[in-house]
């Protein structure tokens, strides 16, 4: 057998090397775990600060130290539409986690901030905290494709997981059980 030149045996450790990356993700350590103490793996979650449909700003720095359950949601959305009952009693209930939505007037077919909230205060949704990120800017920060959208959050601000399409209130507390 012909012996290989050192640059074959280069690219293959390269390849291999760039696979293992591909299998097994960038989730061993990342820059908060290393010097935050984190927990969890994953990357930061998004700073926010948003207002509530009372005009009160709320923070996600309001939460350090606190699993946070974040849930983006559209007014047009007929799947999001059917989960409100279930998450207004999620959100009704005492957990290890704080239970968020988020919707985004003038973004993607969503109706304006005023409308918005004069629709979902018929509605009868009396746990159910709504921020409003007007234009979308965290949507897409946080990388949203599809309504509704599920976000998981670490007690030390990593986002854990995040999950399109409707999460059971089952699923979300089975969910948090192996987040820290």
């Amino acid at each position: 057998m012909k012996k290989m030149k050192t640059w074959v045996w280069v690219a293959i450790a390269a390849l291999l090397v760039i696979g293992a990356i591909g299998i097994y993700g960038r989730e061993g350590v990342t820059s908060a775990s290393v010097a935050g103490g984190a927990v969890n793996k994953g990357q930061p979650a998004p700073a926010f600060t948003l207002k509530d449909l009372q005009g009160n700003e709320v923070s996600l720095a309001d939460f350090k130290g606190q699993k946070v359950y974040v849930k983006f949601w559209a007014s047009w959305c007929p799947i999001c539409l059917a989960g409100l009952d279930e998450l207004d009693q999620l959100s009704s209930e005492q957990h290890d986690y704080k239970v968020l939505t988020i919707v985004s007037p003038g973004y993607n077919g969503e109706q304006s901030a005023a409308d918005f909230t004069n629709w979902f205060s018929k509605r009868g949704y009396d746990h159910i905290q709504v921020l409003l990120d007007d234009g979308g800017t965290l949507t897409r920060k946080f990388g949203v494709r599809g309504y509704p959208s599920s976000y998981y959050i670490g007690s030390d601000g990593i986002l854990v997981k995040s999950a399109p399409g409707h999460n059971t209130n089952e699923v979300i507390a089975e969910t948090f059980q192996s987040i820290h």
